[in-house]
């Protein structure tokens, strides 16, 4: 089992640029392919990235390709979403989570990660 906390969420302006930390404590987190989604207010949760176990294959909705990059340091088992030209449409609660599966297909599904974290605000003004 892991639990996973997120930061670095926050208020921004558009254009300007966030990195979100998703903490993993408890198994180790090297064995978890990971992944960010998003809700904003009266949507769905919607994919945003997602990185393999070792972090070679990751993956990303079209809306943030090009803007965000995803890493992750499995020494540090944090992941990473550096969000740059953030756009006012990204406003959302972000969430970690964790899937600990060997394949990376259906990176992009919410119902294949079995933990989450609390979510973190990100808030974008034009």
């Amino acid at each position: 089992q892991v639990q996973l906390v997120e930061s670095g969420g926050g208020l921004v302006q558009a254009g300007e640029s966030l990195r979100l930390s998703c903490a993993a404590s408890g198994q180790t987190s090297s064995m978890y392919a990971m992944g960010w989604f998003r809700q904003a207010p009266g949507k769905e949760r919607e994919f945003v990235s997602a990185i393999a176990r070792s972090g070679g294959r990751t993956d990303y909705a079209d809306f943030v390709k090009g803007r965000f990059t995803i890493s992750r340091d499995n020494a540090k088992s944090t992941v990473y979403l550096q969000m740059n030209s953030l756009k006012p449409e990204d406003t959302a609660v972000y969430y970690c989570a964790a899937r600990k599966v060997s394949y990376f297909e259906r990176d992009n599904v919410y119902y294949e990660y079995n933990y989450w974290g609390q979510g973190t605000q990100v808030t974008v003004s034009s």
